[in-house]
């Protein structure tokens, strides 16, 4: 684990030290997800926090070929088809 201190200014801003930035592959800056969990604050990319949902997804719907994209979007369609 790697520490720094920082600073909030009065606006809410804070800068994030190069090496963080870099190690998590926002060196020219980026959208982030930041995630208030209790008193912890987590910031993370977006693509690495799609990444974690669809490995979640993958895990979830595991042997269930029923519950694919292509299966919901099939029935959502017949649901509207009876509308």
């Amino acid at each position: 684990m790697t520490i720094a201190k920082g600073r909030v200014s009065q606006s809410g801003r804070i800068s994030l030290p190069a090496e963080f930035r870099k190690a998590i592959g926002l060196e020219h800056g980026g959208d982030v997800v930041i995630e208030l969990d209790g008193r912890d604050i987590r910031i993370r990319t977006v693509d690495e926090t799609v990444a974690r949902a669809q490995e979640l997804t993958r895990r979830l719907l595991a042997g269930k070929p029923e519950a694919s994209l292509d299966a919901f979007l099939q029935e959502r369609h017949r649901e509207a088809e009876q509308e």
